[in-house]
């Protein structure tokens, strides 16, 4: 049997052993309770203290003082962006700004926000999928509590102007928030150059443990959490903290901005060199947001003339793991959002798959996987008598 070929890094990135072997050294260090008195307790806090400025260092938050930002602590990119989006927009003026692309754990509680009463307003995005600056300025023109844009979309990986919009919304007195989950380790991030007021992250999509993420926030921005019953993490986020998978964040973060430029080199050449041997042999495929910048591990091609889900499911048979849009929609016979909001016609949505790339990924294992797809795709399109 031929190996597979994983290419859904964007859901999540295999763990890599020089974090794994940190969490393990936590498991056998006997920690205690981070809130507890005792030496064991102490030791603990005194472990994550020093975690969470590393962090704070690589991601370019200022974490000291009083004065400092906040790094909160969640169990992943969905909880930290429920926070933002709760934490930050149940305050008034009770209208929110979001894009017209974002992940569903942006979208989810917008819309739920909406049948609380809030009115929220969507940003539409050009052709490519990038957001269209002047309608947001359209829409600044009323007062808005908060304003969210992800900074490198999941399914597309168009790249969006970020920094620019956290200038102009914080000139027309509004919060911004930005989830940054699928551009750490690829694009430099630094939170207090980007602008915004806070900043979703998750460890799992840059080779770390599954079952964290943080938001890191701005010192003074008022934040209600969506949890009680505690003091830990200013009681913005209560619950005891697991050591080993903040160490496991940090250490897979460490290595993600160390490794950045060879990384994102090495995955932008294999990316083009995977949609190249694709359009090669077969020019009518799709690349989605090509005209624009994009994340150098991700790659959206519309298969004109076969099915999303029958490809997505020979594939899966051929040893080729990819994924017909966000993990977190994963199921949903519903099309795309972002494709929708881009406007791509029906035919192109309804044949579109995303490949992610990882740190490990190989060209001899992209090779084999465009001989796959290529395979797989003119089978089908045999079979539903496409020329």
């Amino acid at each position: 049997m031929r190996p597979p070929i994983y290419l859904d890094h964007n859901a999540t990135a295999p763990l890599l052993p020089e974090v794994a072997a940190a969490m393990a050294e936590c498991h056998a260090s006997g920690y205690g309770n981070p809130a507890s008195q005792h030496s064991a307790g102490r030791r603990a806090r005194q472990r994550i203290d020093e975690a969470v400025e590393a962090i704070a260092r690589l991601l370019g938050a200022n974490v000291e003082g009083r004065e400092g930002d906040r790094i909160i602590f969640t169990s992943g990119g969905t909880e930290a962006n429920n926070l933002a989006i709760f934490g930050l927009a149940e305050i008034a003026p009770k209208r929110v700004i979001v894009s017209a692309i974002e992940h569903p754990s942006v979208a989810a509680p917008a819309r739920q926000l909406e049948r609380r009463g809030w009115r929220v307003e969507r940003i539409p995005v050009s052709r490519a999928g990038v957001v269209e600056l002047a309608a947001l300025d359209e829409l600044l023109a009323a007062p808005a509590r908060l304003v969210s844009v992800m900074l490198g979309n999941n399914e597309t990986g168009a790249v969006q102007p970020a920094a620019e919009i956290a200038r102009r919304c914080r000139a027309a007195g509004a919060l911004t928030h930005a989830d940054v989950v699928q551009a750490v380790g690829k694009l430099p991030i630094d939170f207090r150059a980007l602008g915004v007021d806070a900043m979703t992250i998750s460890a799992h999509k840059l080779h770390g443990p599954v079952g964290i993420g943080a938001l890191v926030m701005r010192r003074g921005v008022d934040m209600r959490p969506l949890l009680y019953g505690g003091a830990q993490q200013e009681a913005v986020r209560p619950g005891t903290e697991s050591i080993a998978l903040i160490v496991g964040f940090q250490r897979a973060l460490d290595l993600a901005v160390q490794q950045r430029e060879a990384r994102a080199a090495h995955l932008q050449a294999l990316r083009d060199r995977f949609e190249q041997r694709l359009l090669g042999a077969c020019p009518e495929i799709v690349v989605h947001a090509r005209g624009v910048e994009r994340l150098p591990h991700t790659s959206n091609l519309a298969f004109v003339g076969a099915d999303r889900q029958a490809l997505l499911i020979a594939l899966d048979l051929a040893g080729v793991a990819c994924s017909a849009g966000s993990a977190c929609a994963s199921g949903s016979a519903e099309p795309s959002p972002t494709l929708v909001a881009m406007g791509c016609p029906k035919a192109e949505i309804d044949a579109s798959l995303r490949f992610s790339l990882g740190a490990a990924t190989t060209a001899e294992e992209i090779d084999e996987a465009a001989e796959r797809i290529l395979r797989c795709f003119n089978q089908l399109r045999l079979r539903n008598n496409c020329p």
